[in-house]
């Protein structure tokens, strides 16, 4: 596969030679946003927002990465300017308005525009997701995200959700293991929300194990409960793979 010249400055990838068959994606990872683009004309609160980035998410992620010496992939870009987890005719790839707040930056652009956008942004994210895959046998795809504690004013209860697409095999098996938490299978989002693009993408297409993974994003504020966070995610991501016979440290 040939990796697209962008790639470093749009994908980070961390333990790209770990030893363990889980592939771990952080979509929503980082809250940058490119200096041409101007902030895309969002307000210093959005910014700051959970409308943004997933808060939380890419920390523990990396705690996982290490525990487990898994690969990581994430996006080092904001999701507002493209949300590397939705396909590119998707209207809420290049969203226009998030929750709250308006996304001016995104309003009006041209199919040109919108072409560029995916193939700066999305299209070295998928390539360089693809080939991490297919250096490994059996990979388990496992994806990191937060969510806020309040969506358009409703308090979630909810405090872990374990999504599926219609493979649930692996995500069933982490609830076999997941106690200690309010944890809801498909919560508080599902595939009808058209959250599982990567799941669909580079995991059922071809058979692999995978797995979605939302935070409530006050759960993983700070150093100490995302630490913690990423030493309960690992324990439940282990026992479950051991108890479907997998191997998660085979290469």
């Amino acid at each position: 596969m040939v990796i697209h010249q962008a790639d470093e400055s749009v994908v980070e990838v961390s333990r790209s030679s770990a030893r363990s068959a889980i592939v771990l994606v952080c979509e929503h990872a980082s809250i940058h946003i490119p200096e041409d683009l101007n902030d895309l004309g969002i307000s210093p609160d959005a910014m700051r927002s959970h409308v943004a980035w997933d808060p939380g998410a890419m920390a523990v992620a990396r705690r996982i990465s290490q525990n487990l010496d898994a690969v990581l992939v994430a996006s080092t870009v904001s999701r507002l300017v493209y949300d590397c987890n939705r396909p590119p005719e998707a209207s809420d790839a290049i969203p226009t308005r998030s929750e709250a707040y308006d996304v001016p930056g995104n309003f009006g652009l041209t199919d040109d525009e919108k072409r560029a956008r995916v193939s700066r942004y999305y299209a070295p994210f998928r390539e360089r997701l693809a080939f991490e895959i297919a250096r490994r046998s059996d990979p388990v795809i496992v994806t990191v995200h937060s969510f806020t504690p309040n969506y358009n004013g409703e308090k979630r209860e909810v405090e872990i959700g374990i999504l599926h697409d219609h493979d649930s095999t692996l995500a069933d098996a982490i609830m076999q293991f997941a106690t200690g938490y309010d944890v809801r299978l498909n919560a508080p989002y599902g595939p009808e929300d058209g959250v599982t693009h990567t799941l669909k993408e580079h995991a059922l297409k071809h058979g692999h194990q995978n797995d979605m993974i939302e935070v409530r994003n006050d759960l993983v504020a700070d150093e100490p409960t995302q630490t913690a966070m990423a030493k309960t995610l690992t324990s439940w991501i282990t026992q479950a793979l051991e108890s479907l016979g997998a191997d998660a440290c085979k290469a």
